[in-house]
Formats: C-alpha cells, sequence, structure tokens
C-alpha cells in the first residue's frame, strides 16, 4: 500500500508537471551550471560532468528489463561488479503516456533511485514513433488511431506498422511526450547528474521498403526539394560527407528541383528524402526536450553495408552518406553514433569520427570482441563511450569486457588529459593484421602481436600514451613495441625501464620492475597475452 500511495503521488506531480505548473519554464541553463555538455577539446569533443571530462565505460540492458524495477533491483549491483559507471536503459513512451495527456513518472524515479544506490549513472533511450524501425513502443492510442497517427505504406500498397513521418499529429504527440520527460528529470536530476545523455528515439527507417509511398509521402516526393535543404547544401559544399556529395555532383549539383531532379532516381534518392523526413521529426523532438534540460541528445544506426540496399537495412537512419540530410534538419542532435555489429569495426569508428562528430558507440559486441574493441575506440579515436548490447544477460562476474574495464577504469584520468592532443593510440591486431604504426613523443611505434618463443599471440589489442619526454604509458594484452626516433639526435632508441603496476586515482603504485625474458632482453615493450595490465616505459636514444 506504501508504494501504491507513493506511485500515486508520483503520477499527481507529473500532471502538474504536463500542465507546467512546476515547470522550470524552458530556461536553458549554462554549461557553467554543471549539468552534463559537451566540450570540445583539441581535436576531439568529451563529455562534461560536474565539470570534468567523464569516460562512460557503459553498457546498454535488454529492451524490456528496465520496464520493472522488481525486475531491475537485484542486476543493478552485478552491473557495478563489471564494473560498469553508466547503463543505457530504455524509456518507453507507452509506459510513460499510457493514456494521452497523462504522464507515469514513477517508473523514471525509480530507475534513477537505483543506479543512484548503485552509484551508477543513466543514459535513457527514447523509444517512442519508432524502436528498429518499427513503432511497437508507441501508446496504443497511438497505435489504434491510424487517422490520426497515419503509418507507412510500403510498394504493395499495405501499411506497416512503422509511423510515417510526415504525420503533424505524430510529431507534436511525441514532442510533447518527450518534453514532459526532460521536465521531468531537470526537476528529479537536475542537481544530481545521474542522467548523463538521451537517445531520441532508436535505430530509424523503412524496413521492407526504401521509403514510405503514403500519399503524404509521395506528395512530397514529387514536390521541390525543401529550400532548407538547399541552402545547406551550397552553404556547406566543401564539408559534405563524400559519399553525399559524389551523388549531389554527380547530378550536377543543382539549386532546385524535385528529388529525383536533384539527386536522380532510385533507391539511394529514396533514402535521401527518408533522412531527410526522419531528421525533420526528431531534430524537432530533440528540440522540444532541449527547450526543458538541455543535456547532450544522440541518436543511434542500424548500419548498412555497400552491397545492401535502403530497405534491408533502415532506410533514412543516419548512416554516413545521409547524416548531411539530418544535419540540414536542425541542430538539436549532438551526436550521430553508429551500432557496430559488423566485422569492420574500426572502419565504422573512422565514418563515424569526422567532420566534427563526436564518437560514442551506444550498441556493440561484447565478450572479447569488446574485450578488445574498447581500447581501440578510446585510444584511437578518442570515443566518449562504448556500450556493449544485453549486459544484465551476464552472470559472470570475472566477464571479458571487465577485464578491460577495470583497466581503463584506473586509466580513466590519464586517458581524458590526452584526448584530443594526437599522443595517444588504440589498436587491435589479429593474425591477419599482426602490425600497425604509430608517431608519438618523437617517435614512431611498431606496434605488433607479441612473440613467445618463437610462437605469436593470436590476437593483440591495447593503447599507448605519450606522458612526458621519453616516457609512455601503455595497456593491454598479447603485444609488443619497439621504438625508432623520428627527430635529430642519436639515431638508434632503447628501453630504458619497464614497469607495470596500478593507478589509485592519480597515484602510481608500480609493482614488478620487467626485464629480461620480460622485455626480450631489452628489445621490446611487451603485454603478455596471458592477461590484461598496464605498464610505464621509459626510452632512451643512443648511437
Amino acid at each position: 500500500m506504501k508504494l501504491r500511495r507513493f506511485q500515486e503521488c508520483l503520477f499527481c506531480t507529473a500532471l502538474f508537471l504536463s500542465v507546467g505548473l512546476l515547470s522550470y519554464g524552458g530556461q536553458e541553463p549554462t554549461s557553467g551550471s554543471g549539468i552534463p555538455h559537451l566540450q570540445r577539446t583539441g581535436n576531439t569533443t568529451q563529455l562534461v560532468v560536474d565539470g570534468k571530462p567523464f569516460l562512460m565505460l557503459a553498457a546498454e540492458i535488454h529492451n524490456s528489463s528496465s520496464s520493472s524495477l522488481e525486475y531491475m533491483r537485484p542486476i543493478w549491483p552485478r552491473l557495478s561488479a563489471i564494473p560498469l559507471n553508466t547503463v543505457l536503459t530504455p524509456l518507453s513512451w507507452e509506459l510513460v503516456e499510457p493514456t494521452e495527456g497523462k504522464f507515469d513518472f514513477a517508473l523514471v524515479d525509480g530507475l534513477i533511485e537505483q543506479a543512484r544506490q548503485n552509484n551508477q549513472h543513466i543514459v535513457f533511450l527514447w523509444l517512442a514513433s519508432w524502436k528498429n524501425g518499427m513503432s511497437s513502443y508507441a501508446p496504443l492510442w497511438v497505435k489504434e488511431n491510424t487517422q490520426r497517427f497515419p503509418r507507412v505504406i510500403e510498394r504493395n500498397g499495405a501499411p506497416v506498422e512503422i509511423l510515417s513521418t510526415l504525420a503533424e499529429a505524430t510529431v507534436e504527440a511525441d514532442s510533447r511526450a518527450f518534453a514532459a520527460v526532460m521536465r521531468h528529470i531537470r526537476q528529479v536530476d537536475g542537481d544530481k547528474h545521474t542522467v548523463l545523455m538521451m537517445q531520441v528515439e532508436n535505430e530509424v527507417g523503412v524496413l521492407g521498403d526504401s521509403r514510405d509511398r503514403s500519399p503524404a509521402a509521395n506528395k512530397a516526393y514529387e514536390a521541390p526539394v525543401p529550400e532548407q535543404v538547399l541552402n545547406y547544401l551550397r552553404q556547406h559544399r566543401d564539408t559534405l560527407m563524400p559519399d553525399f556529395r559524389r551523388v549531389w555532383e554527380d547530378h550536377g549539383a543543382k539549386a532546385s528541383g524535385t528529388w529525383e531532379q536533384v539527386f536522380g532516381a532510385g533507391a539511394r534518392t529514396d533514402q535521401i528524402f527518408m533522412a531527410w523526413n526522419y531528421g525533420h521529426f526528431i531534430q524537432r523532438v530533440a528540440a522540444a526536450g532541449k527547450r526543458e534540460y538541455p543535456i547532450p541528445m544522440y541518436v543511434n544506426t542500424w548500419l548498412g553495408g555497400m552491397n545492401r540496399l535502403p530497405g534491408e537495412f533502415p532506410s533514412g537512419g543516419p548512416l554516413p552518406e545521409v547524416i548531411d540530410m539530418w544535419k540540414a534538419a536542425g541542430s538539436s542532435i549532438d551526436i550521430y553514433s553508429p551500432d557496430i555489429y559488423a566485422a569492420d569495426f574500426a572502419g565504422w569508428c573512422n565514418r563515424y569520427h569526422q567532420s566534427g562528430n563526436p564518437l560514442f558507440i551506444p550498441e556493440t559486441n561484447g565478450g572479447k570482441a569488446g574485450q578488445a574493441n574498447v581500447f581501440y575506440a578510446v585510444g584511437h579515436d578518442n570515443a566518449m563511450g562504448f556500450s556493449p548490447f544485453g549486459i544484465d544477460s551476464w552472470r559472470d562476474a570475472d566477464n571479458d569486457l571487465g577485464k578491460s574495464y577495470k583497466i581503463l577504469e584506473q586509466l580513466a584520468p590519464t586517458i581524458l588529459s590526452h584526448q584530443g592532443k594526437d599522443d595517444m593510440t588504440g589498436f587491435v591486431l589479429t593474425k591477419e593484421n599482426p602490425e600497425v604504426f604509430a608517431n608519438l613523443n618523437g617517435y614512431q611505434l611498431d606496434i605488433r602481436l607479441d612473440e613467445i618463443f618463437g610462437n605469436s599471440a593470436d590476437r593483440g589489442y591495447g593503447l599507448v600514451i605519450a606522458t612526458g619526454p621519453n616516457q609512455f604509458i601503455g595497456a593491454g594484452s598479447g603485444f609488443r613495441v619497439s621504438f625508432a626516433p623520428l627527430t635529430p639526435g642519436m639515431p638508434l632508441a632503447g628501453i630504458g625501464s619497464i614497469e607495470e603496476g596500478t593507478f589509485s586515482g592519480d597515484e602510481w603504485r608500480p609493482g614488478r620492475r620487467l626485464n629480461g625474458d620480460e622485455n626480450d632482453q631489452g628489445k621490446y615493450w611487451r603485454f603478455s597475452p596471458q592477461g590484461t595490465n598496464i605498464e610505464k616505459a621509459v626510452v632512451y636514444r643512443f648511437r
């Protein structure tokens, strides 16, 4: 009974908030107020929380887990033990606004409180008009009223369970609900900063066809390309994503015309058209939320591929070849993020970490793949966060990802202080790609799979940071490093010392001094494939 009265009290508070009686009025605080925000640092962007850069060692729970506070209660301690510092958790429109205009924030409050009790931060995933391309998380009152909230119609003339982007009633309803959520989060968390960011919708796009073919969509497709799009193309011509710019220029870089006149006919133009419509819709939703509480907001992407056509993946989602259409639609989305399950992890990181877009990976593989890939993302591409999916089903407290997170947790202050300065690199090595080179601190580093008495490791991964003249910190497993000078002076480089150790805050606690077999008689800085560890190295020059 006490729990029910508590929920009823929260529900009443939500009703007051929904009509603005307890609203903050949409006044936008500055970054100096301490709310989570993005900040440019050197050549990268960092998430700043409570005035300090923050590295999200995160993971996402399953889609339905957070719909029950009782279900989540025993899960939180397991997540903290991994160790995570941030949990990505779904928040569905149907549970927040089960009846139009009546909001229930008991679940929001409960998840925030449970996170605080377990020293965790939260990124909420707003599953509203779309999730994985479909519209299964919309409230029943939206699903039932297809006249007011029309569906996508595909090539065969049949409607599908995908809300159309071209319905004003849908964008207004989604925006109102999201604004109410953000207003409430500001009310309950504006001074605590448990909630770091918001994902707006999830892996959007049309599945089963390359575009919406409803009457409203056909009319928009046959109409002139909006002037807002054309102005963006003209103003940003030199910085457009290469694939997108090529399509426009191959068709004459026209300054007016219909979608097919400007971009040509075919599925790729359908994808461009849908990217504009999804971007226009979601930028409006995000803007409504930011007026209430302007923490960072991002969208995630179901990735396509060179041999796949739009509709086989969600057509219109923010893939690199159409991100410019999303940017043309507005600026309320701060980050365009890839959900990377594809084999070419590094390639997708590089495609998304360009044109000023910060890298945040909200979904990816865990296990041994995640254990290695997190070092690449953080070390090579200055990722602000890394988040494998389905973390709540993991039962092993000593899981592979956790081994890396325990190392990165210690290194986070050092990593954050070196992001954006070009003095850090990350890598993943395999039998097929056993060697990489990096130029750091006046040296060329030859980084390759470690060889143990003539037998090389099957894989290696890690990062290396240049921390001072001739000084380096490294972490990872299964690799070795040799050094060659790049600047005038003594032509050869040797290893002066290597020590393993741990960090406690900013304090380095040395362990063994590594020599002999551990550094191949002074030839290599080595990281054993038998574990994941941190080491410091000092190099010197001689002739």
